[in-house]
């Protein structure tokens, strides 16, 4: 290792230790390596990378989902589509795990943000799994790993990142299409594990609500579900067997405004009517309709704080994608990445055992950096490997999302496990030992999206993104 990667890597690790946020850590660090090199002014290095960085037409869609999320999130659309998900799977044993599984890869689609999926769903779910019956630790290990799906399920910020990552080798739609089902598999695996689990432990017994006039009265700010509720709760009040189908159209027709956003949006990028970053302010515009006017849950005078709220969001995520830029350059500059991929190869020409130490590498560097500076530094690292080993750049990044979507859940770093423990009201120490079993579930899906190319590459092949 030579002296400035060895300065990089040793302050990066002090300076995590120290508990400094790892924005500033890259930053610092990229700095007193890029000074150790000698003929290059650190600060003005640094500064350049930072402004180049976050200098992209692709990356004005972050800020534009970010809100969008938000407006979905103030506008009570967890709790329509946890209804809606009751009617669909809480007829089964254990129905609220596997309500909160399917609610969470709903919302965390509809938002893009795994934080979020905590925050709404887990806000409301885990409270009432508590009051059911459930385990405290079962159910916030739940709502962890299963808000995690939407950054595989589209629209996700972090795929947007990748693209950017390998240079625009990858389109953003085509990213979009290969998480579709390896999101939806990490969602099943998890139902599976909860399913189980509750088996053995007893939990529930079918908890899907019956028809009930009065289920609408959390509805009452809206005009057009009060009308409906007004006509269709009468005529199964005196016909109780239509009172299930009734429920589910209902519930279907509340819901549907949220799960529109998904349709416009993808819809609207594989149509090729506007383009990813337009599509993100379309969602905008679709999300204050729908909470203010609609749902009516978003007050006039929530705006401003909403939108402070975003450009905190925000001002993070460009902070991580510009320093990390500047570490990302200190590597390239030392041909860290070349030097990394002939090492590998120099262990084995195998592509299984390669694909395997990939992954492993990646779980480990999930533990302590968060998804975006993650990204950034590895792509380009791994880029060279997967192209010696006929692993396609797209295929690649949906492997590295999984893994770093399972790194948001461990220590020391892991930022759905904190937010959910402090959601949970309960601790790591506490849940850590739950969320082995679920950890197992998603590293098994993982390792078969790694070795089963065809879950990430059909569709975006089919809808001709992608070209083998």
């Amino acid at each position: 290792m030579n002296f400035p990667i060895l300065v990089l890597v040793v302050s990066f690790l002090i300076l995590l230790a120290l508990n400094v946020p790892v924005a500033f850590c890259m930053g610092i660090a990229s700095m007193l390596a890029i000074g150790s090199m000698g003929g290059l002014p650190a600060f003005t290095a640094v500064a350049h990378k930072l402004a180049t960085g976050i200098d992209s037409f692709a990356l004005l869609a972050i800020p534009f989902f970010v809100l969008s999320g938000l407006l979905m999130g103030h506008g009570g659309i967890a709790r329509r589509l946890i209804d809606f998900a009751n009617l669909i799977v809480g007829w089964w044993r254990g129905g609220l795990a596997l309500v909160n599984v399917l609610t969470c890869m709903i919302f965390g689609a509809i938002s893009g943000s795994a934080t979020a999926a905590i925050s709404s769903v887990g806000g409301f779910m885990i409270p009432l799994m508590n009051k059911k019956g459930y385990a405290r630790s079962f159910n916030t290990s739940v709502t962890i790993t299963a808000a995690t799906t939407g950054l595989l399920i589209p629209p996700s910020n972090i795929m947007i990142v990748y693209s950017l990552a390998t240079g625009g080798a990858v389109s953003i739609a085509a990213l979009f299409m290969a998480g579709v089902i390896p999101g939806i598999l990490v969602g099943l695996a998890l139902m599976v594990v909860s399913g189980i689990i509750s088996l053995k432990r007893n939990y529930g017994k079918g908890e899907a609500v019956v028809f009930d006039g009065h289920q609408f009265d959390f509805m009452r700010n809206s005009f057009f579900t009060q009308k409906l509720a007004g006509v269709i709760t009468p005529v199964a009040e005196r016909r109780p067997w239509l009172s299930l189908p009734f429920l589910l159209v209902i519930r279907f027709v509340i819901a549907l405004p949220a799960l529109l956003l998904i349709i416009i949006v993808i819809g609207g990028i594989l149509k090729g009517i506007f383009t990813p970053t337009e599509a993100s302010a379309v969602a905008v515009l679709y999300s204050f309709i729908l909470a203010v006017f609609i749902y009516r849950e978003v007050r006039f005078e929530d705006i401003p704080k909403i939108l402070l709220q975003a450009g905190e969001t925000t001002a993070v995520v460009f902070l991580l994608i510009g320093t990390s830029m500047a570490m990302s350059w200190v590597l390239a500059a030392e041909q860290v990445p070349q030097n990394v991929s002939s090492t590998l190869l120099g262990l084995t020409s195998n592509g299984i055992i390669l694909m395997l130490l990939v992954n492993l590498i990646l779980l480990s560097a999930g533990t302590f950096l968060d998804m975006t500076p993650a990204v950034l530094i590895f792509t380009p690292v791994f880029l060279p490997i997967a192209a010696k080993i006929g692993v396609t750049p797209l295929h690649l990044g949906i492997i590295m999302i999984m893994n770093l979507c399972i790194g948001l859940c461990t220590p020391p770093v892991g930022t759905c496990l904190f937010l959910g423990c402090a959601i949970g009201k309960t601790t790591v120490a506490k849940i850590i030992r739950q969320m082995l079993v679920f950890f197992a579930a998603m590293i098994a899906v993982l390792l078969l999206c790694t070795y089963v190319p065809s879950l990430s590459l059909w569709l975006p092949g089919k809808l001709g993104l992608y070209q083998p």
